[in-house]
């Protein structure tokens, strides 16, 4: 295994390939879209470097000329994804081009359910990173406010995509897993719940609870999150 660097290191000011021999055989965005039908097929525990090399059919030990490091891999790996962005024209409605690009983000970690495991972990700004970056601040483009709250909006919404659908990815997961239906499940939570809520100890959640009953609409839940957090930045609603 090659030797971790002693100080910190960006892939993306690093060679595609380090050391002496012929014309590389393999280029970063070969390896990244490896790593990602491994992730897409397995899920992020399957991608090792082992199995990185034997997709692209080379040895573990060449394949660290290319990436040193794991973290690397995921770098490479978050960066081919974000390429799926689409960047597109924006249409001078600055909140319908961000909901629009919170959409596409959403849509984009449904179609790479690890996704929203492995953001939190990333750093550094990949080329994909700075292109979609540049993209929606050009969308936030007729929002007159400072640059330094537009990006602070951005982070904000990719955050709450990212925690939400990661939510809804994990609870997904977790229902597959199980034994037993999902409504059988929820029978038996909800049956449970009914009777705390009968002992009167929770008046405020009994009003909250009968308020809003029937099944929650998750996509509307969604959406509204989304329209909250645009409107606190929208000055026309201050």
């Amino acid at each position: 295994m090659a030797d971790r660097a002693a100080v910190p290191e960006v892939i993306w000011a690093r060679p595609e390939r380090t050391g002496r021999g012929p014309k590389p055989a393999f280029t970063r965005a070969d390896i990244a879209a490896a790593a990602v039908r491994i992730a897409d097929a397995s899920g992020l525990d399957g991608v090792t470097m082992r199995q990185v090399a034997a997709e692209l059919g080379c040895g573990t030990m060449s394949l660290y000329n290319y990436v040193p490091r794991k973290e690397d891999l995921y770098e490479l790996m978050i960066d081919a994804i974000g390429a799926e962005h689409e960047m597109f024209e924006p249409s001078g409605d600055w909140r319908a081009d961000m909901l629009r690009n919170a959409e596409e983000t959403r849509a984009i970690m449904y179609r790479h359910t690890w996704v929203p495991r492995l953001m939190p972990g990333v750093f550094g700004f990949s080329p994909s990173t700075l292109r979609y970056l540049e993209h929606c601040l050009a969308c936030l483009e007729p929002l007159d406010v400072p640059a330094g709250t537009k990006t602070e909006l951005i982070a904000l919404l990719n955050g709450v995509v990212t925690t939400y659908t990661g939510n809804e990815i994990a609870t997904a997961e977790r229902t597959r897993a199980m034994p037993w239906s999902a409504e059988e499940e929820n029978a038996v939570r909800m049956a449970y719940l009914g009777s705390q809520i009968a002992t009167g100890a929770y008046p405020r959640l009994t009003a909250a609870f009968t308020e809003q009953s029937g099944p929650v609409d998750l996509e509307a839940v969604f959406r509204r999150a989304l329209e909250r957090i645009l409107d606190a930045f929208d000055p026309d609603l201050r």
